[in-house]
């Protein structure tokens, strides 16, 4: 269970250290380098690799886990990019025409945390055309 948790840790910040260090950096690094550019109440976590490596965000606490916020980044732009599920491509576009980038991301996320959660209770792959119900409410496409 860690070991996935560190990896996924790891490359945030490897990215973030090579960023810092003005080193090359792979397309997905500049991905991961924007998202947490975006974000700089993460940085002070970030700069310190034996902290962030070891911080636990449980819910309880009320703190936002932010590996778990910067990876639904990188999850919302995956679907954008190969429209899967199809028609995300297009509302992710008009969303953030609407809302820009990051706001628009941050309102999606609770129709991604919604779909995953009910997928996690249910035992049963993410329903697909909930999700996108829960996003065209977000643009106002279909009703509330």
């Amino acid at each position: 269970m860690y070991g996935d948790r560190d990896r996924m840790r790891t490359q945030f910040l490897d990215a973030w250290q090579k960023a810092r260090n003005e080193e090359p950096l792979s397309d997905m690094e500049q991905v991961l380098v924007g998202i947490i550019r975006d974000h700089p109440e993460y940085h002070a976590l970030l700069n310190d690799r034996e902290k962030a490596l070891t911080a636990e965000f449980p819910p309880e606490s009320g703190a936002t886990n932010p590996f778990l916020h910067m990876s639904m980044h990188m999850g919302l732009r995956e679907q954008a990019a190969t429209d899967r599920p199809a028609g995300i491509r297009d509302l992710h576009h008009r969303l953030c025409a609407r809302y820009g980038e990051l706001d628009a991301e941050h309102r999606m996320m609770e129709c991604l945390g919604q779909a995953l959660w009910e997928s996690q209770r249910s035992g049963q792959p993410p329903d697909e055309a909930q999700y996108l119900e829960c996003l065209k409410r977000l643009e106002g496409i279909i009703g509330a």
